[in-house]
């Protein structure tokens, strides 16, 4: 009797844990093949269970994977450095949007995790963190690790090293690490250079799935932004490899930005490491020709930021290269994400500052300045998470290194000058005009050669719209919005507005108010949207027409507050009024109406009313009949405060303000 009870007991104990079993994935780690915007791979180690499936949405649905509208099997499959890798591809996603995700395999569900897309315009600002070299120490490469989740940037710039023998305990170990880099599940996208410890191109393809198997390739990020290229340094810097990288950056002088990452440094700044002049002669020179300004090197272990340089050998230049404040490239680097630290013993003329320790750089980009701030990462624990909304205010406890009493070096764009001639030339001269076209930093500079006018030549920002919001009372939509560095020619204003958010129509048009150039006065502009039309089925952005026809679509933000989502009913019948906007005192119950007007799928959430993804009760009803319903969510032990009741119904979103008292 008694065997029979242990028996019993027994096979019951593993039934429980048997249903208790998770997914079998770790190592987790997100990267990008394409358009940063709108697409991203997802890739793990699936270390037992079969078919597994990755489930993901815009809107966090808890754990039900029922409600994910979308699922998605790996694309590849490869075994490599003792992992079982999977690589999910995912496409057409949301610019500049947090998806939610989680694996389903025969043995469970993953926990659940999050990525965010970069976003598809210049108007909003990109942090990278960028830095090398992790192969050693894993103290200090957890140290940085974790910065990384206190910083939440847009991506980090790797610049190759990952380990020291390239073998699969460390590998391993090395993708144990980086799930440091998570904090609440967010994944933070990497782009993987190869560096000399990685000892073919294939380790990190196979890892990483890299655009290009031969390791060199280039992302876009911001629309137009900023353009940033993985080049290869243990493949010839010439041939192919130069001849894509040229066609590249001729291709992609529209963009505002280009940065450039690889492994080797060209002058590294500790004796006994080569200097790489083939990098130098293949890469160098295209920077300075093609206006890339920023480039993040590694290998050395040590601490660098140069000025501003540019390849030369006249007088003043130094190992090939010469400070250059108008149109040179900014070096930063080289490594120390955990590797030995050496000496920072070979300084040039141009060097702006070194150190040894170690560090990576935090990196801020918008239409018109680079922010690089070299982070000492050893204290991590000490330091603050930052928010999306303050991940450009440095946290808490962030150790800055303060190279020689700058802590922060500022990059500027460089615009185009505009040249204003005298409209009489002096008596009897001969007039000859000559033009050239030189590109610097994203932008085209024209220096026109007059005899013997005399030129004023004014360096012009383009024109600034931000601030570009619709705020919806009960009785009216308005449409803001801000601009400065205004042209002295006439722009216009078209407000645009869209039913489904693809096919625009234009409601309103606002002449620009002109202002003088090259200042920083504002203007404010408002326009009423005067339509009958619902909110929250309408999307605005405002079309700018620049004085050469040019034209460049802002999006129109809707500002959710609580004061104006508290006036939303359900119902037009005033009676039913206090029940739909607040749970019974009483019962704690709130009373959820709805009709279908057709069978379908009912989804209804209620969340808090400042951050929509803090979810407190959630139902889904499947295939029901067409009908008028009456649902019951238990408030009685939330907290006081506001709610939003989000109910999806056939192709309908409802957004109802709830108050608790």
């Amino acid at each position: 009797m008694h065997t029979t009870l242990s028996r019993f007991f027994l096979l019951t104990f593993l039934s429980l844990l048997a249903c208790e079993v998770d997914a079998s994935i770790e190592r987790l780690r997100c990267m990008w093949r394409n358009d940063p915007a709108t697409t991203m791979v997802v890739a793990w180690d699936q270390t037992a269970g079969k078919n597994p499936v990755l489930y993901y949405d815009d809107i966090d649905w808890g754990m039900d994977a029922k409600a994910f509208r979308n699922n998605q099997s790996p694309d590849r499959r490869v075994a490599a450095k003792g992992m079982d890798n999977r690589f999910v591809r995912l496409k057409n996603l949301k610019p500049n949007t947090v998806y939610y995700f989680f694996v389903v395999d025969n043995n469970g569900t993953s926990s659940k995790y999050s990525f965010k897309t970069a976003p598809d315009n210049s108007q909003e600002r990109l942090s990278i963190v960028a830095g090398g070299d992790s192969r050693n120490y894993r103290n200090a490469r957890r140290n940085a690790n974790k910065l990384v989740a206190r910083l939440n940037p847009d991506c980090v710039m790797f610049g190759g090293d990952m380990t020291g023998g390239d073998t699969a305990k460390e590998w391993i170990e090395w993708f144990d690490d980086w799930q440091h880099t998570v904090h609440d599940g967010r994944l933070i996208p990497i782009i993987a250079t190869r560096g000399n410890h990685e000892y073919s191109n294939k380790t990190i393809y196979d890892l990483f799935d890299t655009p290009n198997e031969k390791i060199y390739y280039g992302l876009t990020l911001g629309g137009d932004m900023l353009r940033i290229y993985t080049l290869n340094s243990l493949i010839a810097s010439g041939g192919d490899q130069k001849q894509w990288l040229e066609n590249d950056l001729n291709s992609n002088q529209h963009c505002l930005w280009k940065f450039a990452q690889y492994h080797y440094a060209i002058r590294p700044h500790t004796k006994g490491k080569s200097e790489r002049n083939s990098q130098l002669k293949n890469w160098a020179k295209l920077f300075y020709k093609y206006g890339l300004k920023l480039s993040m090197e590694s290998d050395a272990h040590v601490v660098k930021v140069t000025h501003p340089i540019s390849p030369s050998r006249e007088p003043g230049s130094d190992e090939g290269f010469i400070r250059d404040d108008e149109r040179g490239t900014v070096y930063v680097g080289e490594g120390c994400w955990g590797a030995p630290i050496r000496k920072n013993n070979d300084d040039k003329n141009w060097t702006k500052a070194s150190g040894s320790f170690n560090q990576f750089k935090w990196i801020f980009v918008d239409q018109h300045t680079v922010e690089v701030r070299t982070i000492k990462t050893d204290n991590a624990d000490m330091v603050d998470f930052v928010g999306c909304e303050s991940r450009f205010y440095p946290p808490t406890n962030l150790d800055v290194w303060d190279s020689n009493g700058e802590p922060v070096t500022y990059i500027n764009r460089s615009y185009t000058d505009f040249v204003q001639q005298e409209t009489t030339a002096p008596s009897g001269s001969m007039v000859a005009m000559n033009s050239t076209t030189t590109s610097s930093g994203g932008a085209t500079s024209v220096v026109s050669h007059t005899a013997p006018i005399k030129r004023v030549v004014k360096p012009v920002k383009p024109m600034e719209i931000y601030e570009c919001k619709l705020s919806n009372t009960s009785d009216q939509k308005v449409i803001t919005w801000k601009t400065k560095y205004e042209y002295q020619g006439k722009v216009t204003f078209e407000v645009q507005r869209s039913r489904d958010g693809k096919n625009y129509q234009t409601f309103a048009i606002v002449n620009s108010r002109g202002g003088v150039a090259n200042t920083t006065v504002e203007n404010d502009y408002k326009i009423n949207d005067d339509s009958k039309l619902t909110v929250s089925s309408l999307a605005y952005r405002i079309k700018e027409v620049q004085p050469n026809g040019t034209a460049i679509f802002h999006k129109v933000k809707q500002e959710k507050l609580v004061s104006q989502l508290l006036n939303k009913v359900v119902t037009s019948n005033p009676q039913r009024k206090k029940n739909t906007l607040s749970p019974d005192p009483e019962t704690g119950l709130l009373k959820v109406k709805y009709s279908l007007a057709n069978r379908g799928d009912v989804k209804i959430r209620l969340v808090d009313a400042v951050n929509e993804n803090k979810e407190f009760a959630k139902s889904n009803y499947i295939n029901q009949k067409s009908g008028n319903y009456l649902k019951s969510i238990d408030m009685s032990k939330m907290p006081k405060g506001s709610y939003i009741l989000i109910i999806r119904k056939e192709n309908e979103i409802d957004e109802i303000a709830i108050e608790k008292a």
